[in-house]
């Protein structure tokens, strides 16, 4: 379905399908806490049972949670993915055997199916989140050879996938042999990137630059990059490669987190001074360095545009038909 971008939507709703609507909105069982968030700030949602009655083809989109925190990623992905036109279904999919510590299994129960269950379903799109094993080998995490069956998978049953983080980092070095490395400090705060590719299609309505918060032990490099053919959309002068597309995968990654709730950074580095980790005050983050003072988000228009670039971008491309997706 090749659109043109500023005729998407009229498009999509003028399919004898569908039904018309101002507004559509994020699929999310009415018991997940996302919902009520969601709903809370204006973000448009509406119950697994509701969405049923309409005679639409929502984007089915999955998040594949590898987070501790699986609440409050639930619910800064779903915010970005929510804010659109469009009708997002979204599906939460965890790794099979892994069995997460810092979450209810009650919860996990509710809301998650495991891999296996779903490798024979069809998605839009998936989003693989990042996880805090950065000084870990790929190949020693418990559940990486699963998580490279999720990743060949992609490439019959997921149209478009968006590697966060260090999962962005493990789909570079299970696809193309890219390296993460070891920087000698964590690259933490808000560093200024450059939007290095103004036509593409991801950064739609971007400024030259923008501020992006940044934790990470790890780095990509972009001579490597470059050898394994990839594209660099944005990065910093600083913190280097942000956001590639990997065009050949259907795939782009990030490695820094427009997902982040304005506290987040400050919640990490309160955590790490309780735990007397050595930690330096996040950079550009609190007004004047200062964190005694409440640090401002900065990154969130930017956070919303890029996801929603991406949402459009999988709606132009995607199969209607979700049989078709990965075979055409």
């Amino acid at each position: 379905m090749q659109k043109l971008a500023f005729s998407y939507v009229y498009d999509y709703l003028s399919h004898p399908q569908v039904r018309l609507d101002l507004q559509m909105p994020i699929t999310l069982p009415s018991n997940l806490p996302a919902f009520d968030v969601l709903q809370d700030e204006g973000v448009m949602v509406m119950s697994d049972t509701q969405a049923q009655r309409q005679d639409i083809r929502p984007l089915r989109i999955a998040l594949l949670n590898l987070m501790p925190k699986k609440i409050q990623t639930e619910n800064q992905f779903a915010r970005l993915i929510g804010a659109t036109p469009l009708q997002i279904d979204l599906q939460l999919i965890r790794m099979t055997e892994h069995q997460s510590k810092n979450i209810s299994q009650e919860h996990m129960q509710e809301f998650y199916r495991p891999f296996q269950e779903v490798r024979d379903e069809k998605f839009d799109g998936l989003i693989i989140t990042g996880a805090p094993i950065e000084h870990m080998p790929f190949e020693e995490v418990t559940y990486w050879d699963e998580l490279r069956q999720v990743m060949d998978w992609t490439q019959t049953n997921v149209h478009s996938t968006f590697g966060v983080c260090w999962g962005g980092m493990a789909m570079l070095w299970h696809f193309h042999g890219v390296r993460k490395h070891m920087l000698a400090a964590k690259a933490f705060g808000c560093f200024r990137h450059q939007n290095l590719a103004p036509a593409s299609p991801y950064l739609r309505g971007f400024s030259d630059d923008c501020v992006i918060p940044v934790s990470r032990w790890t780095e990509v490099r972009q001579d490597e990059l470059d050898r394994a053919g990839l594209t660099t959309l944005m990065g910093s002068e600083d913190t280097g490669p942000c956001l590639v597309e990997d065009a050949q995968r259907r795939a782009i990654y990030i490695f820094n987190h427009f997902e982040y709730d304005s506290p987040t950074l400050k919640e990490e580095y309160d955590r790490d001074v309780a735990n007397g980790t050595p930690i330096n005050v996040p950079i550009n983050y609190y007004p004047n360095d200062d964190p005694s003072q409440v640090p401002q988000n900065r990154w969130r228009s930017h956070g919303h545009l890029l996801y929603g670039n991406w949402i459009n971008q999988i709606y132009q491309t995607t199969q209607y038909d979700m049989g078709k997706i990965g075979t055409v």
